[in-house]
């Protein structure tokens, strides 16, 4: 290939998981990967989005010492381009006349051959890029060893202007570097949108995506390129760090100008969206425990199916010897949980205690028998049980280092069903966005299943008891969940109803419910958003989860009664 008229430009496609801050750690990662890239005889090396510190950074942009760090981390990744290796495309944050840009940066012979800034900053659900960075520029393509590049960052792609701006003012391809955080179906969708530009330009599109997890966001990789007639050319996994090279050969077009077309590559297999969701469970528990630094995880095991899930989430993400499980009976607890709790530690292969709260729990009685005399006992005593467990866990915790996992699962985390400063205790909950039955089924899946890069066992990791038995928190005689909630098939779809599609109570009621039903768990959902504001971050896996996505007032008198 001559520099002036190039007939095949080999471009890698890099989804690797930077740690968010860690700029001299992301630079060497960078480095690693251009060396990878140059053994596979890659002219080019593309990079995701703010690749250089991580993605999002939110305030950190709003550090000089940081932005400085990032573009002396970019310039040095330039020098390293006059070796004659494979140039670079990295987003970094880049600072122009007082301005701050989510930005890319091309690299080559040693110098910055250009820099891209984003236009579309987006400001929906996750995302507040509008508060951190200002708007680029209509873009123009940069020229790399005589081909003219388009690269759209990330949401510039989401509409057409910008697509077409870099068609009609030369781009020969579109580089797409992004920070596409995971859910539900989330890879068809970008896909879908994709095919779009690629139809309105006639350009081909290489679609690289970050990886790993950061906070609630997960980053599932899942990078492609679309040739221009919009077949597929290469598929990378989904959840696996990966560099793909796919080669790009010049022809003649119609006109006589020249055309990029992609030489197929390998397609991988995407995961079903149960398979999805686990590992993105996993992956988000496993970053945050490593990324944060921590030894290992503990967690209560109390024979219930949320606890269990966890365990086996937590096993498939750190191995077992990571995991530490505590069963902490008081005399609710059931021979039946007991067994239950026992067997799932040891499918699992992890530690397991015994500790009794009997103790502990009767001294707060002792304590609280004054105040407490000749009231009926209620809420209170059984929240004691709660807190008792999460006090002793985080003892566990600070003790020996391990995080501990908080097991509470969207259902009742959407009404309030858990106890703050017991089992809501944590910090982290990789089940905080899945619904009660969805744990159920996720469950049956791994008994089944064991996805690749599991570090647990295969065959049966959640007994089959705890997916028949009765839904319990154990907190009085013969208690079950349905006592205080409609059945989860029932409250899980109003659920969804109210926090994903925000739909009306009439519409609801349309769908079959009951309409006091639908109106209590409204209100109850209202009322525990104070209880969610205090809780353990968690994975991300709907449109909506809590935190990020929706962010409703605790005080709030509204009710939908129309």
């Amino acid at each position: 290939m001559t520099s002036d008229s190039p007939s095949e430009l080999n471009i890698a496609l890099a989804q690797l998981n930077p740690i968010l801050g860690d700029i001299a750690g992301n630079l060497a990662l960078a480095r690693d990967a251009r060396r990878r890239a140059a053994e596979q005889q890659a002219d080019l090396l593309l990079l995701t989005e703010l690749f250089i510190c991580g993605y999002p950074p939110e305030d950190l942009v709003k550090k000089p010492a940081f932005i400085e760090a990032c573009m002396e981390a970019v310039a040095a990744l330039a020098k390293d381009t006059a070796d004659g290796g494979p140039g670079v495309v990295i987003g970094t944050p880049w600072l122009e006349n007082d301005q701050l840009y989510n930005a890319v940066a091309v690299l080559d012979e040693g110098e910055v051959k250009g820099v891209r800034f984003k236009v579309d900053l987006p400001n929906y659900g996750t995302f507040d890029e509008k508060r951190l960075f200002s708007v680029g520029p209509m873009p123009g393509p940069i020229a790399f060893r005589g081909v003219r590049l388009g690269i759209p960052i990330c949401e510039d792609t989401w509409n057409d202007e910008v697509a077409e701006c870099l068609l009609e003012t030369g781009a020969e391809m579109l580089l797409v570097p992004n920070g596409s955080p995971y859910w539900a179906e989330k890879a068809d969708l970008r896909q879908q949108v994709l095919v779009r530009r690629v139809v309105e330009t006639g350009l081909p599109v290489l679609y690289t995506n970050q990886l790993g997890g950061q906070d609630e966001l997960v980053f599932d990789g899942g990078s492609f390129v679309l040739a221009a007639d919009r077949t597929l050319a290469l598929q990378m996994p989904q959840f696996k760090e990966d560099i793909a090279t796919v080669t790009m050969r010049a022809e003649e077009g119609a006109d006589g100008g020249r055309v990029w077309k992609p030489v197929p590559g390998v397609l991988a297999d995407l995961p079903g969206l149960k398979q999805a969701h686990w590992q993105a469970c996993v992956l988000g528990l496993r970053d945050y425990v490593n990324k944060n630094g921590f030894n290992g995880v503990v967690l209560g095991l109390s024979g219930g199916v949320d606890s269990a899930a966890c365990a086996a989430m937590a096993v498939d993400a750190l191995g077992a010897d990571r995991v530490h499980c505590l069963m902490m009976p008081y005399r609710f607890t059931s021979d039946e949980s007991l067994v239950d709790a026992k067997a799932c530690a040891d499918a699992l292969g992890v530690r397991y205690d015994i500790v009794p709260i009997s103790a502990p729990v009767e001294g707060f009685h002792d304590a609280l028998g004054a105040l407490f005399d000749g009231a009926e006992p209620g809420v209170a005593e059984e929240n004691i049980q709660s807190r008792t467990r999460g006090a002793l866990l985080m003892a566990v915790s600070n003790k020996f280092g391990p995080m501990l996992v908080t097991t509470g699962n969207k259902s009742e985390v959407s009404v309030g069903y858990a106890t703050l400063y017991g089992d809501m205790n944590g910090g982290f909950n990789p089940i905080k966005d899945l619904y009660k039955i969805q744990v159920y089924d996720l469950c049956a899946w791994r008994n089944t299943h064991r996805p690749e890069g599991a570090l647990g066992p295969e065959g049966e990791v959640v007994p089959v008891n705890i997916l028949t038995k009765a839904p319990t928190a154990e907190l009085r005689e013969n208690q079950t969940d349905q006592d205080s909630l409609p059945p989860y098939e029932v409250l899980d779809d109003i659920l969804e109803c109210l926090v994903e599609h925000e739909m009306r109570i009439a519409e609801i009621v349309e769908r079959g419910h009951d309409r006091k039903t639908v109106e209590r768990i409204e209100h109850l959902l209202y009322i525990a958003e104070y209880k969610r504001r205090q809780s353990a971050p968690g994975v991300k896996l709907t449109r909506k989860n809590y935190g990020r996505d929706r962010r409703y007032p605790i005080t709030n008198r509204f009710r939908d009664r129309g």
